[in-house]
């Protein structure tokens, strides 16, 4: 099973875009989507200076224009994203086209598209999205022109920042974070979180630093995915209601919990509640690693991601397409990792969910549970499931929609850490496919039928541990 990936903010380097303007026809399509986005994308990708494309309004459409372009020069010699030029339900072909064609067409059956799967890092998700066909090409430079734009005037009314927490203990990390009154805007996974907030906060937690971590600032602009970033919000939400989307033809992860969502209208809702909420990139690779992905593609300007999923994901095959020379090995790597067809149109589709640790601590079943809660039982919405006691307090867990429990994975006393997976259930079966439940980290989906590696990827069937997740 194959992903292909998007960064986000803080992966463009100058002159990162000058390669790709030697292939046919990509200056004449930066060109289109500096229009569309505002500013001159090519100058910016290809002459400006670090501190120029540090700029938000000019970063972020600079990195989805370039991620798509790379996505589109995967799928053959010449070949233009069609959703460019036709809107949702046009696709990036799997088997490259001859030169100089436009693919489009009617929502594809199995095995149409070039990855099984794809996601995006914070704004990587609005190339994420036209990757996975949910809106078009055009519409994607729009929306990121005014997400740019609104995030930058918000980065204006408070001196804000970020820096990047490496190593440490995860909750003595995030304590401290919390106690200087910042915000953990990216849980990145492999001993890195990013801490947001006024510069002052910064400072003093630069002066403060947890135990066993490094502190590296970032070269962003603002506090994003942080409270501070409000005022965005409203402004991509304007922008977003007249955005035309579809559902995805293909697995697309979500980095607000890293689940896959089914619908474009709930895509389209979590882009714009994004902006000021933290993103859950760790819980993007678990769902991965639950999925059975074997191969991550990161697209331009590549580098990042990959370094993550090299240590959260070993064993699996990456590449960080960087340069137009390494599309070959993309397209090799393609052909060699893609998934046979499902019979679903979106691959790997919900059917049965996780329910995880809130937080870290022990585990301790209600009072009483007995036989209402075993195996096989139908718990209602909202049931008491158990309680996680940890060093700040008590978290209950509760079903979050009416569900058979399947298997239970923890026992009481077990200790457990944030994300880790306590109970199998199944939802009912006219929301098995579409449910979504509340949105809470409590929940995750699983896909139905099998990964690549004969198991169901621990999310959607036995996985090949025996059925349990790593926390």
């Amino acid at each position: 099973m194959l992903i292909i990936t998007a960064p986000g903010q803080g992966a463009q380097t100058p002159g990162f875009l000058a390669p790709w303007l030697e292939l046919p026809g990509v200056a004449e399509r930066l060109g289109a989507a500096s229009e569309l986005a505002g500013c001159d994308l090519i100058r910016f990708g290809t002459s400006a200076s670090a501190d120029e494309i540090k700029d938000t309004a000019v970063a972020q459409p600079l990195l989805v224009a370039a991620a798509i372009v790379a996505a589109s020069a995967l799928s053959g010699p010449g070949t233009v994203l069609a959703g460019a030029l036709s809107g949702p339900g046009t696709v990036l072909a799997g088997a490259p086209p001859g030169p100089g064609t436009v693919l489009a067409g009617a929502p594809p059956g199995p095995g149409t598209v070039l990855a099984d799967a794809a996601a995006g890092h914070s704004v990587g998700e609005l190339a994420a999205g036209v990757i996975a066909d949910v809106l078009a090409w055009d519409d994607a430079m729009r929306l990121v022109g005014v997400r740019g734009t609104a995030m930058a005037a918000a980065s204006a009314v408070e001196p804000t920042g970020m820096t990047a927490v490496l190593g440490g203990d995860q909750e003595e990390v995030l304590a401290a974070i919390s106690s200087h009154g910042l915000t953990p805007a990216n849980v990145n996974g492999a001993g890195q979180i990013v801490a947001a907030g006024t510069l002052a906060g910064l400072a003093a937690f630069a002066a403060d630093p947890p135990a066993g971590a490094r502190l590296r600032p970032l070269q962003v602009a603002g506090a994003f995915h942080t409270r501070h970033m409000a005022p965005a919000v409203a402004a991509l939400r304007a922008a977003a209601a007249g955005i035309a989307v579809t559902d995805p033809a293909i697995t697309l992860l979500s980095d607000a919990d890293g689940i896959a969502v089914t619908t474009g209208k709930e895509w389209l809702e979590r882009i714009v509640a994004q902006v000021a909420a933290p993103v859950r990139w760790d819980l993007c690779m678990r769902t991965m690693a639950d999925l059975g992905v074997t191969a991550f593609i990161e697209l331009p300007p590549a580098g990042t991601l990959t370094g993550l999923a090299r240590r959260a994901l070993p064993g699996v095959a990456q590449l960080a397409v960087k340069t137009p020379d390494q599309l070959d090995a993309a397209r090799d790597l393609i052909a060699e990792h893609i998934a046979e067809p499902d019979g679903y149109g979106h691959g790997h589709l919900p059917e049965w969910r996780l329910i995880v640790a809130p937080t870290s601590g022990t585990f301790w079943s209600p009072p009483g549970r007995g036989d209402s809660a075993a195996t096989g039982a139908i718990v209602a919405v909202t049931a008491e499931l158990g309680t996680v006691v940890a060093r700040g307090g008590e978290r209950a867990i509760a079903a979050p929609w009416p569900a058979e429990i399947i298997e239970w994975l923890v026992e009481d006393g077990d200790p457990v850490s944030e994300g880790q997976p306590l109970v199998r259930v199944q939802p009912p079966a006219e929301g098995a496919r579409g449910i979504r439940g509340n949105g809470s980290p409590q929940e995750r989906g699983g896909p139905a039928g099998s990964s690549p590696q004969g198991g169901g990827g621990g999310l959607g069937g036995t996985s090949p541990r025996d059925g349990r997740e790593s926390a």
